[in-house]
């Protein structure tokens, strides 16, 4: 046997044509089942194209109107502004105290969202290395969990924040900020999604990493921090992205937890701004008030759309 025969052979490849039954039929076209799929993803992306040019249609509109006078808004709706009202922005940044309402909501939902990513990383990398029935298990409610509305959970997390913040006013630091109680009950929230996300990107990471890690000598910890954190960054920052983004546009809780107007963040200041403006029929100075709330997050999702689509897109790959 030559050794290129010998090599097919050992490799299985075929040495001749295979055999045809005799009441084979070659094929002919595409199945119908091929076809549907080919109109159904045709008809998805199709659609999902359209709603994406529905909102940035409607996002140029706010930004457009932000810079009209009110009389512009209502006579011509879709035109351009003739004269740019850029005064809209300092009016609505001064009138309903914008400056301290965006302080508030930087501040609390950066420190929600990076504590909710120290809490749920290492548990997560646990549950999805874990060989215990358990694990499994706890990941499952935390998959329950993110299926509780959150208006279910009104009144439970009112209560657990007055009587917090009655017990540290009058035993132990005799003061207490609303928008502490308000980080935690954003950690609480974000922790099901972060921890049932990050365990299943931790999953779809080969083990042999850490196996070549622990012939080198790592540690669990040394691998965890030195290695996987590192390997699972785009999981992580699209896991930090979106908390941001819900939680910068979370009213209901501001409106329930924090009684001082002067420690509410954005959006909660938002529906302030819509009824003095309303007031005063100073509707460009809404619109720009929306366009102050809404615009940090399309430049973060700008910034981190790359990153979340390799994130989500992680799992089919490996």
């Amino acid at each position: 046997m030559s050794p290129v025969a010998d090599k097919l052979a050992t490799s299985g490849a075929p040495s001749g044509p295979a055999p045809v039954s005799a009441g084979a039929r070659p094929a002919r076209g595409r199945r119908p089942i091929d076809r549907l799929d080919t109109l159904l993803g045709g008809a998805v992306r199709a659609g999902l194209w359209l709603w994406v040019g529905m909102l940035v249609v409607l996002t140029l509109w706010v930004v457009v109107s932000s810079l009209k006078t009110t009389r512009e808004i209502f006579a011509d709706p879709f035109g351009l502004p003739k004269s740019p009202q850029w005064r809209n922005y300092s009016v609505a940044w001064s009138v309903s105290g914008f400056g301290r309402a965006a302080f508030s909501s930087v501040v609390v939902v950066a420190a929600a969202a990076v504590l909710t990513m120290v809490l749920a990383t290492p548990a997560s990398y646990v549950l999805a290395r874990s060989d215990r029935r358990s694990a499994s298990r706890v990941v499952t409610y935390f998959a329950v969990g993110m299926g509780i509305p959150a208006q279910a959970l009104v009144v439970p997390f009112f209560l657990m924040s007055n009587d917090l913040s009655t017990f540290m006013t009058e035993w132990v630091t005799g003061w207490w900020d609303d928008r502490i109680s308000l980080v935690l009950i954003y950690i609480v929230l974000s922790l099901p999604f972060t921890v049932y996300l990050l365990t299943m990107y931790f999953r779809s990471l080969p083990t042999e990493i850490e196996e070549a890690a622990a012939v080198d000598g790592a540690g669990p910890t040394r691998t965890f921090v030195q290695i996987m954190v590192p390997l699972a960054r785009h999981g992580l920052v699209t896991a930090l992205v979106l908390n941001t983004v819900a939680l910068w546009n979370e009213t209901l809780f501001v409106l329930v937890v924090v009684g001082d107007p002067q420690q509410r963040t954005l959006p909660a200041t938002l529906l302030g701004l819509y009824e003095s403006m309303q007031y005063t029929s100073n509707w460009g100075g809404l619109f720009a008030g929306i366009v102050i709330l809404v615009m940090p997050m399309i430049l973060l999702y700008l910034w981190a759309g790359r990153r979340i689509v390799q994130a989500m897109t992680q799992g089919a790959l490996k």
